[in-house]
C-alpha cells in the first residue's frame, strides 16, 4: 500500500495529464443542491480558487455571483495552519499568499461558512480526502465542524482522481459528499 506522500505525488502527476476544464455543466448538481439548501437559510458557501490544476471553481462563482442568498467566500491562511473566511465575489482582487495561492485580502468580517467545498489530491469511496499535506483543512474541520454540526463539506476533484482506499490517520475528516464531473458520488 502507498503511503500518503506517495498517493500525493501519483495523484498529482494524475490531475495534472487528465486535467480538463470545467464549465457550467460540470456544477448543475451542486446548483440543485444549493437551490434546495437556500430555501431554507441562506448560504455562505466556501469556494476555493483553483490552482495546481484543480477542479476549476471560476464558472461556478461566477454564475453565483448574481444570487441574493448566496455569499461567496474563499480561504486566507495564516501562521499556524489557520484558515479564514473572507466575502469574495467574483472578479474581485486577490493577493498571493506564500504557498502561491490567491486569496482574499484580509479585509472585513470574518465569515462562517455553512457549505464548504474542498479541494483535494484524491478520495476514497467512504469519502475520505487527501490533501496536500499541510492540515489547512482538516484542522480547520476538526474544530469548526464541533460546533458548526450543520456545515456541508463538499470534496471537489475529477472521477479520476477516486482511489479505493486511502490510508486514513485520526486527525483526517471525513467529507459529506464528493462531487465530480460525472455530479455526486
Amino acid at each position: 500500500m502507498l503511503n500518503k506522500d506517495q498517493l500525493r505525488k501519483k495523484f498529482y502527476k494524475i490531475r495534472k495529464k487528465n486535467y480538463f476544464k470545467t464549465t457550467n455543466k460540470h456544477f448543475e448538481s451542486l446548483l440543485s443542491l444549493l437551490r434546495s439548501f437556500s430555501k431554507k437559510r441562506n448560504i455562505n458557501l466556501s469556494c476555493y480558487y483553483p490552482s495546481n490544476f484543480e477542479y476549476c471553481t471560476l464558472s461556478l462563482m461566477s454564475i453565483l455571483r448574481h444570487k441574493k442568498n448566496i455569499t461567496t467566500l474563499l480561504p486566507s491562511v495564516s501562521k499556524g495552519n489557520k484558515m479564514n473566511f473572507y466575502k469574495w465575489n467574483y472578479l474581485d482582487p486577490l493577493k498571493i499568499n506564500q504557498y502561491g495561492i490567491p486569496e482574499p485580502y484580509k479585509s472585513g468580517k470574518i465569515y462562517e461558512p455553512n457549505i464548504i467545498l474542498v479541494p483535494l489530491l484524491a478520495f476514497d469511496n467512504k469519502k475520505n480526502r487527501l490533501g496536500y499535506g499541510k492540515g489547512y483543512y482538516d484542522k480547520f474541520l476538526t474544530k469548526y465542524l464541533k460546533v458548526n454540526k450543520n456545515t456541508l463539506t463538499i470534496g471537489v476533484a475529477f472521477s479520476f482522481q477516486k482511489y479505493n482506499k486511502l490510508p486514513i490517520f485520526k486527525n483526517d475528516v471525513k467529507l459529506n459528499y464528493i462531487l465530480t464531473e460525472k455530479g455526486f458520488e
